[in-house]
């Protein structure tokens, strides 16, 4: 087995991840975390939430997961939100156009090749079905919302949400005055996604439902620098950058990275770096983390510019799991266009300004008439409309993809001088989007370890889930060296205690201490408190260290004060008791 294979074998045996729907055969992009996986998911989330919420102070909010069409006809999503699909001729089986070619071809550009040139390329290499060996007919894109209808028969469409942003963005106009209207301002969310993938692969890397957790902060479009930028202006950042060859990683100081121009400005900088504290924060180890820049030819439309944090695998190679985007003002505006609703802020100056400004007056007494219920949406597309088309004989306007004709005497339009006292605008948003799943699996990955011991002159190995002490599952296994009631009593007690203290504890008492210790190394558990016969003598105890083996021996009395402080790294485990020599 690779690594992959004894990562997800682990997984599934300790109840970390488990195939969804397993006795009906299971069915691809689709996993369930079982106990010890919705405790690691739970910390991890919580730590995004402190850096998030807590430390960055962007309030926490929870919308739908299913969104009426306008939502994300506004977004963009019912238009562009596709894959390339082809299907086999003869077994009728579907696959990425794109993944038959780099598996075929053996490139790794596929991805942005137009559906003709994956059609010709199919085609010309007589590319076969994986699964019968028969031909391909056309491709085309398949677009990957589930879609579905709110209330009975027919109802209204909908569909389940390909991202957590829309919700934000829909709401902006309530979080400007939750936030009294002054920028910059953030909110986050964490909750499930859903993308209709062709054919699903690479396991927990690529899912059909999926968990995001995502910040959107919205800020001056004029201005970009960040007021605490310093903080992490000596941050070195492993940045993969193209080149003649095709790229090379190089690590740069996050302030220099700015200054020669590779990251955009200084608040998408500042949150490329609060990303990499927060992956090397719950265990991804440093050395197989990069960021990497959007291509251009792969920068989604709304953004100016992207970086993706690419944590690597040993079987997957660089995987993406964080995009930090700047999405500039796309999403309000494509939402104001498509609502009729204006999600802008207004900003008062210091002193009133003097400015020339372009008033257009529609004339409602002709409008209203002439256009009854759609008149004052007409009006308003008026207004927004420059002078060079007011000008015309007769002035074309849209309202909800229907064109309308409006003689010129029915509108106004003048440039007058008047006194302001501030101005509405849209806010660029910045936007950090992690993939939860992939995260925890390479974190799992990472933490993986299998290690050659020696104990009592025999070789064998064990394996270890090297977890930071601030994400594992179990913090502390309460064991007692023996199934009797003398010493039973009193490692029931301080399971109690730890429980009390708040520490996620496991209490076991089934087979050998040694097979005991190996579990709890297995699921990451950094320390194992053992009750003996010494314990009933003298009223102590001992601790294991998970990653060294090592044991000290302690009163019992505050343990649970002592263990919770070595969790939380306020104190050291030689400090802690006397060491046992081996």
């Amino acid at each position: 087995m690779d690594k992959y294979e004894q990562v997800l074998e682990l997984a599934k045996r300790r109840g970390f991840l488990w195939n969804s729907f397993e006795i009906y055969g299971g069915t691809a992009g689709f996993y369930d975390y079982g106990p010890l996986g919705s405790t690691l998911k739970r910390r991890i989330e919580q730590i995004w939430r402190d850096m998030y919420v807590v430390q960055e102070g962007f309030m926490e909010i929870e919308t739908p997961t299913i969104g009426i069409e306008d939502v994300f006809r506004a977004s963009g999503h019912i238009g562009g939100f596709s894959d390339p699909l082809c299907e086999c001729e003869e077994c009728g089986e579907a696959f990425r156009a794109d993944h038959l070619v780099e598996d075929e071809l053996d490139i790794e550009s596929a991805e942005a090749m137009s559906n003709n040139i994956l059609e010709d390329s199919i085609k010309d290499n007589e590319i076969p079905c994986p699964v019968c060996g028969g031909k391909f007919g056309s491709v085309y894109s398949f677009n990957l919302m589930f879609n579905s209808n709110i209330g009975p028969g027919s109802g209204r469409p909908a569909y389940l949400r390909p991202e957590t942003a829309q919700g934000m963005f829909i709401n902006f106009l309530r979080l400007a005055r939750y936030y009294r209207e002054k920028l910059p301002f953030g909110v986050t969310q964490i909750g499930k996604s859903y993308r209709n993938e062709i054919s699903p692969r690479q396991g927990v890397i690529r899912l059909r439902e999926f968990t995001q957790a995502e910040a959107e902060i919205f800020i001056p479009p004029e201005d970009k620098t960040h007021p605490e930028f310093d903080k992490y202006a000596d941050t070195v950042l492993n940045m993969y950058i193209e080149d003649d060859n095709g790229g090379v990683v190089r690590p740069i100081r996050l302030d220099d990275a700015v200054k020669e121009g590779y990251i955009a400005h200084e608040y998408l900088a500042y949150h490329i770096a609060l990303t990499k504290d927060f992956l090397l924060r719950i265990g991804i180890n440093p050395d197989k983390l990069r960021f990497r820049q959007h291509k251009k030819d792969e920068m989604a439309h709304y953004a100016a510019d992207c970086w993706d944090a690419e944590i690597e695998s040993d079987r997957f190679g660089w995987i993406e799991t964080v995009g930090i985007a700047d999405r500039t003002n796309y999403d309000l505006k494509a939402h104001t266009d498509t609502s009729g609703t204006e999600l802008s802020i207004y900003r008062e100056y210091e002193e009133p300004e003097t400015v020339n400004q372009f008033t257009v007056k529609p004339d409602m007494s002709k409008l209203g008439p002439s256009y009854k219920g759609k008149a004052k949406t007409i009006a308003e597309k008026l207004k927004q409309l420059p002078p060079e088309e007011l000008e015309k004989d007769n002035i074309q306007v849209n309202v909800e993809g229907e064109e309308y004709t409006v003689p010129s005497d029915m509108v106004e339009f003048t440039e007058e001088t008047v006194k302001v006292s501030g101005e509405t605008v849209f806010p660029h948003v910045i936007e950090p989007s992690y993939g939860i799943d992939r995260i925890i699996y390479c974190v799992l990955e990472h933490a993986y370890n299998k290690e050659l011991i020696n104990e009592d002159g025999e070789e064998d190995y064990r394996i270890i889930l090297r977890f930071k002490n601030e994400v594992s599952p179990i913090q502390v296994a309460v064991l007692p060296l023996m199934s009797k009631s003398d010493l039973i009593k009193p490692a029931r007690d301080i399971s109690a205690r730890f429980r009390k203290k708040g520490l996620m504890v496991s209490y076991d008492d089934s087979g050998t201490i040694g097979r005991r210790y190996r579990r709890n190394d297995e699921i990451g558990t950094p320390y194992s408190v053992t009750i003996d016969y010494q314990t009933l003598e003298d009223n102590t105890v001992t601790i294991r260290d998970r990653d060294t083996m090592k044991q000290i021996r302690l009163s019992k009395d505050n343990i649970e004060d002592t263990v919770y402080n070595l969790i939380n790294g306020e104190m050291k485990f030689e400090d802690a008791g006397t060491l046992i020599e081996a």
